[in-house]
Parts: structure tokens; sequence; C-alpha cells
């Protein structure tokens, strides 16, 4: 069967290349992600594969519905990119994927150490050829209380690795399900007074979107640190930089952005970068902007590849695979 893989760059087409003929798939590569301009390219085929840069409004459903799209595989996690109730009416079913949670536990594990040593601060000023200690002295993690809020598969990971760093953690989840770590569930508000960083591990849904709002970050334990690798959307972005500037959070390390899109995976070097807030985060010494690439790594490319092609190989009823 013909797959059309959009948003997909030279090195996982590669992968792609390498396993789709165990599949019995022949990928068909767009580089782009999805958007009217290159849905012509849907080969006939009833699967479509597409990354988290696509944005699949109901307009784009029902044109790839009309080109006889039955099945989109999301090469992501969270599915806020798609417009679900839409393509649930059209009768497409939208299928997520899992791949290791290993790379964006490290690299929030790697962003609190980050900001417990001051290291945002640090680069800049050796980059100036300023190598001055810090004014501040660091913080280790076992004097520390660490709040994750949301226990999926990543949160978990989280919990897992702060577990050697011997200090306190506390969890909270919406979904009752989910609180299966080994370690105490909270009220939020008790959370996020009791905690010294707190790290963010949500899908962006329509009841989470600003799930960090005015009053909850209020809330908030004075001098605390507050790490996001999930989602932009989750915090109110205007009430973290007032937070931030007023010295109420010591710092935030932000792996995702409210409003990245267009910005982040581009080279904005040379030209105006239209994002309201995104100016002022940057020239806070306490804040560390990433463009969204805790996932970025060799193994979860190895995951995505392989169960994007299992995903579509069940759904047109090959003999189940085992999935990673």
């Amino acid at each position: 069967m013909n797959l059309t893989i959009f948003g997909c760059d030279a090195e996982e087409a590669k992968r792609f290349g390498e396993r789709a003929g165990d599949y019995g798939i022949v990928p068909i590569f767009v580089e782009a992600p999805l958007s009217i301009y290159n849905a012509r390219f849907v080969a006939n085929s009833p699967c479509i594969s597409v990354n988290h840069k696509s944005v699949v409004t109901a307009a784009m459903l029902k044109l790839l519905q009309r080109r006889g799209v039955k099945y989109i595989s999301t090469r992501s996690i969270g599915l806020d990119h798609i417009d679900l109730e839409m393509a649930e009416q059209l009768g497409i079913e939208v299928q997520p994927l899992c791949y290791s949670p290993d790379s964006v536990a490290d690299f929030t594990l790697m962003l609190m150490l980050m900001q417990l040593r001051n290291a945002p601060s640090l680069l800049r000023r050796a980059a100036r050829q300023d190598f001055r200690l810090e004014a501040v002295r660091g913080r280790e993690m076992r004097d520390l209380t660490v709040g994750i809020i949301g226990t999926g598969r990543i949160g978990q990971a989280v919990i897992q690795r702060l577990g050697n760093f011997g200090c306190r953690i506390f969890a909270y989840d919406c979904k009752l399900h989910h609180a299966t770590a080994n370690v105490p569930y909270v009220q939020l508000e008790y959370l996020l007074q009791q905690c010294d960083i707190i790290s963010l591990h949500m899908p962006l849904t329509a009841e989470t979107t600003h799930f960090l709002n005015p009053e909850r970050i209020g809330l908030i334990k004075e001098g605390s640190i507050l790490i996001n690798t999930s989602r932009g959307g989750l915090i109110d972005t205007t009430a973290l930089v007032q937070a931030l500037e007023s010295g109420k959070l010591a710092g935030a390390a932000l792996d995702v952005l409210e409003g990245e899109e267009g910005i982040f995976y581009h080279d904005c070097a040379g030209r105006e970068v239209h994002h309201p807030l995104l100016k002022r985060l940057q020239e806070l010494p306490n804040v560390s902007i990433t463009p969204h690439t805790a996932f970025y790594t060799e193994h979860a490319l190895c995951d995505v590849v392989e169960n994007t092609l299992a995903n579509c190989w069940n759904y047109q009823g090959g003999k189940q695979r085992c999935v990673r």
C-alpha cells in the first residue's frame, strides 16, 4: 500500500525507506507539513502520516476525505494540532503513536539542573568573555521538592530519574487512571504552594489550555522554577512573564512556547520575529528557551518510524505487529 508522509525531512525519509518494505508499504515523501497546497500529493491510499507541525483543520479534513483518506497517523503524542471533532464526524480515524519517553525525560532533567545552577546566565556571560562566578549560588536537587503535573509515560519517566537525586517528589494528574507513579499524589493547590520546581507533562486540550492561569501562577511558591517540555498553551504566557519579571518565579525553562508556530524550526536570524512576549522572555537572565527539541533523539526517531508503519499496517488489516 502507498503511504504519504508529510513533514518528512531527509533523515526521517531515509529511516522510512529502510523499514517500509518490511510492512509492504510504499512511502511517498512530502518534505513540508500538510497544507492545502500539498494535499494534492496524497497517494492512492486511505492512510497518511503527519507530524505535529501539520495543523489539520476542519477544512483540511474535508479535503482529505474527498481524496479518500480514512486514517491519519500523527507522528506525535499530542493531538492538539488536529480537529478531532470534525475527524470523527467525517469518519476519519486519528491515531497518535508512542515513542520512548526517555528523550523528553532526559531533556527535562537537564533543564532542571541547568536552572538550579544558573546555567542560562552563566552561558550568556561566558559568551561575552565574562567568567566571574554568579552572584547567587546554585541549589542542589536533594534539598528541594519537585512537583510533576501529569503522570503519563513521560511524567513517570521523569519521576523515575528524580528518584536518584534524593529530592522530595509530589505528583498531580487530572486523570485518576494516570495516578500510577510511586510517589504521593496531592491536590494541585498544595503542589503549587510547596514545590521548588514544577514540571508540566500534560496534553494540550480545550480543558488544559492555560492550565497555569494567572490565579494558579499566583499560588506558586515564591522563588520556584517552572519547566515546560509539553505544550506551550498550557501556560498563560503573559502571566508567566509578569511572574518572572516581578521575581516571584526564580526562573523558567521552556522547550515549548505559546505561539511558537512559524518561529520554532525556522532560522529567524536577520528578520523580525512577530511574537508579543518572546523578546521579553529572552531578555531575562533566568529564562532558557529551546525550540521544541526535547523529543529530538536518534532513538525516538527509530520509534516514530517503526510505530507509524505498524499503525498503518494494523489499520489496513495486517497481522498485528508488536509495537515498542
